[in-house]
């Protein structure tokens, strides 16, 4: 029931979000055989950075929306993930910030057992701040939940 070092999702999600050429990553992810999806997103909405990825997610088929709990998974791995780009208020527009972010999205078995059963990481990569050009930071968040 170990975690595989060699399948940390969280650690995959991150180096395919911030890989120079996510496509070539790609090869890894199917070498493990797990379901992912890349993205933009742009808003001081944070209801439309959520159905942004969901979109992204159910498009790719990395989960499927006719299933609750693979969509409830992925809707508590988001949150997390925007817990960490807002440092704990999921707040945007509602403070006057705005964010500009690039998402990846996996799907797979971390566990040397497949007993284990599927996990979704989401990462989150870009820039939050003020809605003024030139005013905002990098900021960077990881959600993971079990589907």
């Amino acid at each position: 029931m170990a975690l595989n070092k060699d399948r940390r999702i969280g650690k995959h999600a991150i180096l395919l979000l911030l890989s120079d050429d996510p496509n070539e990553y790609l090869g890894v992810i199917e070498q493990l055989n797990w379901k992912s999806c890349t993205g933009k997103v742009g808003s001081m909405d944070s209801q439309k950075v959520v159905a942004a990825i969901e979109t992204a997610a159910k498009k790719n088929g990395v989960i499927n929306s006719d299933i609750y709990r693979e969509s409830h998974a992925l809707y508590h791995a988001i949150i997390e993930a925007l817990n960490g780009i807002t440092r704990g208020q999921v707040q945007i527009g509602s403070v006057l910030r705005t964010v500009g972010l690039s998402f990846a999205v996996l799907r797979g078995n971390p566990y040397d057992d497949e007993r284990e059963g599927d996990w979704v990481a989401v990462s989150l990569y870009g820039t939050i701040g003020a809605p003024v050009r030139g005013s905002e930071h990098e900021t960077i968040g990881l959600g993971i939940n079990h589907i």
